[in-house]
C-alpha cells in the first residue's frame, strides 16, 4: 500500500491536467453549502443583534407591560425599589391637522427618565426626557402624509400640540411590535389634557427597569409577581426584547434551511452524476493504474483524494461566500430587515453547512468511486459496452449512514423537529417517487411496440437500452419540474391572499374606543353618512390568560405546543348571539337572557391546544381583577372576513364591574368613507378610526417579502435541479458519443442524430408534466394552508405557463447538452473508447 503522500502525489498531478471533468461536482457542492450558510448566518445575525440590542429594544433589563390601566402607587414604588424605573403609556389615536385632516397614529406618553438604554434622537439632535410640555416628537410618515414640520400644530384628543421635532430614531422601536400607524411621543404629564383614557380605553402601560449590575430579571420578575400576585403583568426581559420577530425569524429561517438543505440534496445527485462522468472519462487511466499494478483500493484512494480536495474546495468557498451573504443582504434590504446584521462570523450554521456539504458529497460521490473497485483492468476497457459494476455492500452502508446523519442534524437542529422530520420525509418520498418512476419509463418503452419511423423507434430505444441515463434524468427533469409548480403555486396563491380574499372581504374602517353611553350616536352618524352602511359594534376588553383547567399559567415551564394565546394580553369581548363569522362545532350557545356565572366559548384551535374540554374553568385577569368562566362551546372562526373577530367569547354579564368601551366595522361606499374619516374623529376624540386599506398595505408588504425570501431559496433550489439535468447529462455523455459515431458510421446526418435525441426529452418532459404538476401542487398546498394558514389558490394559467416554460427550459438543455456530441470524430472517438 501506497504511502499518503504518494496517493496525494499521483491525484494532484492526475487532477492538474484535467481538473474541469470536476467542475459539475464544484458548483453543486458550492451552491448548496453557500445557500445554507447564508439562511443559517442571516438567520443567527439577526437574533444575535436582536440579543446584543436587547436592552435598548426593550428600553430596559426587564419590562411590565399592563393593559387597560396604570401601575398603582406600591407597585410603580416596588419597580423603583428594583432600580431606577421609566414609565410609558402607549395607545392607538387619531392625529387631527389644522386643515381637518386626520390619520391614525401610535401615541407614546413617556416619563422623565426615557430612554434607559440607547438614544432617542430628533432630526436635530440627541433628546433625553420626554418633549417639554405641550410639544410633541412625531415620526417622519406622519409629518409627511399630513403635511406637516416642526412649528406646526397636531390635535390629539382635546389637546393640541407643537411639533417640536421630527423622529429619526426611536431606541425602543423594535421592542414595540407591530403598529398600524406613525409614532408620535408627548410628555406622560400631558397624557391627561388629551382626555384619550377614559374608563375603558384601549391602552398599555410599560414599565421599564434598569436594574443594578449583577441583578438577575428573571428574579425580579418572580419576586414582584409574588408580592402582586393579582396585577395580571406580562414580563418581558432583555434576553427577548423581541418575542415575535424572534419567533418569525426563527421559523421563517428554519423553513428556508429546509428548502435549502432540499436544494443540497438536489445538488447531491448532481454530485453523484458529475463523478460518474469524471471517472467515466478516466477510465483508461484507472484501468492503466490496474495493469501496472495498483489494486482496486489504491485506485478508490487516488480518486476519492481528488474528489475530497475538490468538494473541501468548493465547500469551503461556499461558506465563505454564505458568511458573506447576510452583511450583503443587510447593505440591500435596507428597512425590510428588523434589524441589520454586522458582519461576523457564526461558527454554528457554517459547522452545519460544512458538515451537510460532506455528508452529501459522500453519499452521492461513494457509489461510483466504489464501483471502479470492483471491475478488472479489461473490464474498464470494456466499460462503454457492458454497463456499470456493482456497488458494495459496505459502500451502501456508508450511504445509509451519510444520510441518517444528515437526517440526525436537520432534526437535531430544527427550532420544530416534527415539521423538519416532515419536510425531509416528503422529500425522501418525492425522490422515491421519482426513482420508481425512472424504473417504471424504462420497464413500460421496452415493451412497448417498436414505431415505424426510425427517429421515433430510436429515441424510444434509448430510454430503456443499457447503460441509459433514463433513471437519472427522470429525477433529474422531476425535480426541475416539480420545483417550478411549487414556487408558481406558492407566490400566485399568496398574491390571491392579498389581491383577491382580503379586499372582497374588508369593511371600510375598523374603529377603536367608541364610548359605550355613546353608541346609538355613533350608529346614527354613520347610518346618516350611508343608508346602506353595514355596522357591525360589540364590546372590547383586554385581559390575559391566568388559569386553564385548573393549571396556573404562570406556573408553567413550557407553553403547550401552538398555545399562542397564553402569551400576552388578548381581546374580549360577550355576546348574546353567536357572532358573525363563527360556527358552533362543540357544546352549546348561552340564552340570549343568560345571567348565571360566567360562560365562554373558545376557538377549537386554541381549545385543542390547551386541552379543553366542555365543563373546564378558564380564567382571565381584566384590569387587575381575575374573572373564572366555564367552558360552554367550541367555535371555528372565519378569520379572513377582516371582521371582529375573537378567540375567547364571553356570556352576557361576566364583566359588567369592568369598565370598557365598544369597537366597530363600518362598511360603506366610498363616497360616504372619506366623509367619514373626517367626521368621526372630530365627533368622538378618544375613538381610533382604522382604514382597512393602510392594513391591507402593510400586510402585503410583509406577505410580499416573504414570498420573495421563499422564490430567493427556491431559485437555488432551482438552479440545483438545472445542475442535477446537465450533470445526468454529463454521466451519459461517453455512451452517447459511442452511439452518434456508429449512427454516423451508418449513415445518420446530425439532423437525424438530434432529432432523435430531442424526441426522447421531449417524450420524458411530457411523461414528467404531469407527475410533477401533481406533486408540486401537492408540496404548495403543504406550505400555503400548512406554513402560512392561507387558502390554496394557485392561478392556473401561471402554474400552466411556468410548468411549459420549465419543460421547455429543460428540453433546450438537453438539447445543448446533445450538441457538442454532435461534432465528435469518429476515428478519434473509437479509439477513445
Amino acid at each position: 500500500m501506497l504511502p499518503l503522500a504518494s496517493l496525494w502525489r499521483i491525484a494532484r498531478r492526475d487532477l492538474a491536467a484535467r481538473i474541469r471533468g470536476l467542475r459539475l461536482l464544484a458548483v453543486c457542492l458550492f451552491l448548496g453549502v453557500a445557500t445554507l450558510a447564508a439562511i443559517g448566518s442571516l438567520t443567527r445575525g439577526i437574533t444575535s443583534e436582536l440579543e446584543a440590542r436587547g436592552q435598548t429594544i426593550l428600553g430596559g433589563d426587564i419590562e411590565f407591560s399592563l393593559p387597560q390601566r396604570q401601575a398603582t402607587d406600591a407597585e410603580m414604588a416596588a419597580f423603583r425599589a428594583a432600580g431606577t424605573a421609566s414609565a410609558t403609556v402607549r395607545m392607538r389615536a387619531m392625529a387631527n391637522a389644522p386643515g381637518g385632516d386626520a390619520l391614525l397614529a401610535e401615541l407614546k406618553a413617556v416619563d422623565a427618565a426615557y430612554p434607559l438604554y440607547g438614544t432617542m434622537r430628533t432630526d436635530d439632535g440627541a433628546r433625553r426626557g420626554p418633549p417639554p410640555p405641550g410639544a410633541v416628537w412625531i415620526g417622519a410618515d406622519l409629518a409627511s402624509r399630513l403635511d406637516l414640520k416642526v412649528g406646526s400644530s397636531v390635535k390629539f384628543g382635546e389637546k393640541a400640540f407643537v411639533i417640536d421635532g421630527i423622529i429619526a430614531e426611536e431606541p425602543d422601536r423594535l421592542g414595540e411590535g407591530f403598529t398600524l400607524g406613525p409614532v408620535a411621543l408627548i410628555g406622560i404629564g400631558d397624557l391627561d389634557a388629551t382626555q384619550l383614557i377614559q374608563p375603558g380605553s384601549l391602552f398599555e402601560s410599560k414599565y421599564r427597569i434598569r436594574l443594578p449590575a449583577g441583578a438577575n430579571p428573571e428574579t425580579v420578575g418572580k419576586q414582584l409577581t409574588e408580592q402582586f400576585p393579582g396585577a395580571g403583568w406580562d414580563i418581558t426581559d432583555r434576553s427577548n426584547g423581541a418575542p415575535g420577530t424572534r419567533r418569525f425569524i426563527e421559523r421563517m429561517g428554519q423553513f428556508l434551511a429546509l428548502v435549502g438543505l432540499a436544494a443540497l440534496v438536489i445538488a447531491g445527485i448532481g454530485v453523484g452524476n458529475g463523478v460518474a462522468s469524471y471517472l467515466s472519462g478516466k477510465r483508461p487511466a484507472l484501468a492503466t493504474l490496474k495493469v501496472l499494478g495498483a489494486d482496486s483500493a489504491t485506485v478508490a484512494r487516488i480518486y476519492g483524494l481528488q474528489i475530497v480536495a475538490v468538494a473541501a474546495v468548493s465547500i469551503v468557498a461556499g461558506l465563505a461566500v454564505g458568511a458573506l451573504i447576510p452583511s450583503a443582504i443587510g447593505w440591500i434590504a435596507g428597512d425590510v430587515l428588523p434589524v441589520k446584521p454586522g458582519f461576523a462570523l457564526y461558527p454554528l450554521p457554517l459547522a452545519v453547512s460544512a458538515a451537510y456539504g460532506l455528508l452529501i458529497a459522500l453519499a452521492f460521490a461513494l457509489p461510483p468511486l466504489s464501483a471502479t473497485r470492483h471491475v478488472t483492468a479489461a473490464g474498464l476497457y470494456r466499460a462503454t459496452v457492458s454497463g456499470a459494476a456493482r456497488i458494495g455492500k459496505r459502500t451502501i452502508a456508508a450511504v445509509v449512514i451519510a444520510f441518517a446523519a444528515i437526517v440526525a442534524l436537520a432534526v437535531g437542529t430544527a427550532r420544530e423537529p416534527l415539521f423538519a422530520l416532515s419536510f425531509i420525509g416528503a422529500a425522501v418520498g418525492l425522490l422515491l417517487i421519482l426513482v420508481f418512476l425512472g424504473w417504471l419509463v424504462r420497464r413500460t418503452a421496452s415493451r412497448l411496440p417498436r414505431p415505424r419511423r426510425p427517429l421515433l423507434r430510436l429515441a424510444l430505444a434509448n430510454l430503456h437500452r443499457p447503460g441509459s441515463a433514463t433513471g437519472a434524468l427522470v429525477v433529474a427533469l422531476g425535480l426541475g419540474l416539480t420545483l417550478f409548480v411549487t414556487l408558481a403555486a406558492i407566490q400566485t396563491s399568496i398574491t390571491a391572499e392579498i389581491s383577491r380574499t382580503v379586499p372582497q372581504r374588508a369593511p371600510s374602517f375598523f374603529v377603536l374606543d367608541i364610548p359605550r353611553d355613546r353608541s346609538t350616536e355613533f350608529r346614527a352618524m354613520v347610518t346618516a353618512a350611508d343608508k346602506g352602511a353595514e355596522l357591525n359594534l360589540i364590546p372590547a376588553l383586554r385581559g390575559s390568560v391566568t388559569e386553564f383547567r385548573g393549571q396556573r399559567v404562570d406556573e408553567l415551564e413550557q407553553l403547550p405546543e401552538g398555545a399562542w394565546v397564553l402569551r400576552g394580553d388578548r381581546g374580549l369581548t360577550y355576546s348574546p348571539a353567536l357572532p358573525n363569522g363563527s360556527t358552533l362545532v362543540g357544546g352549546e350557545w348561552w340564552a340570549a337572557d343568560y345571567s348565571g356565572p360566567p360562560l365562554v366559548s373558545v376557538e377549537q384551535e386554541v381549545a385543542a391546544s390547551l386541552g379543553l374540554e366542555i365543563g373546564d374553568t378558564l380564567s382571565v385577569n381584566v384590569l387587575g381583577v381575575e374573572v373564572q368562566a366555564r367552558v360552554a362551546s367550541f367555535r371555528t372562526v372565519d378569520w379572513d372576513n377582516f371582521g371582529l373577530n375573537y378567540v375567547l367569547v364571553f356570556s352576557p354579564g361576566s364583566f359588567d364591574a369592568a369598565p370598557h368601551n365598544m369597537v366597530a366595522t363600518v362598511s360603506v361606499d366610498e363616497a360616504a368613507e372619506t366623509g367619514l374619516a373626517r367626521s368621526i374623529p372630530r365627533a368622538f376624540p378618544s375613538a381610533s378610526l382604522i382604514a382597512v386599506r393602510d392594513v391591507v398595505s402593510q400586510v402585503t408588504i410583509l406577505l410580499t417579502q416573504m414570498s420573495q425570501a421563499i422564490a430567493a431559496a427556491a431559485s437555488i433550489a432551482i438552479l440545483a435541479g438545472i445542475a442535477v439535468l446537465i450533470g445526468a447529462i454529463a454521466a451519459s455523455r461517453e455512451r452517447r458519443v459511442y452511439d452518434s459515431v456508429i449512427l454516423k458510421l451508418l449513415g445518420a446526418t446530425r439532423g437525424q442524430i438530434l432529432g432523435a435525441q430531442g424526441m426522447e426529452y421531449a417524450l420524458l418532459a411530457s411523461v414528467l408534466a404531469l407527475l410533477a404538476l401533481g406533486l408540486g401542487l401537492a408540496g404548495a398546498w403543504y406550505v400555503v394552508t400548512q406554513l402560512f394558514e392561507f387558502t390554496f389558490a394557485p392561478d392556473p394559467l401561471i402554474v400552466g405557463l411556468t410548468l411549459l416554460g420549465g419543460a421547455g427550459l429543460s428540453f433546450l438543455i438537453g438539447i445543448a447538452g446533445s450538441w457538442p456530441l454532435l461534432s465528435a470524430k469518429p476515428a478519434q472517438a473509437l479509439r477513445s473508447l
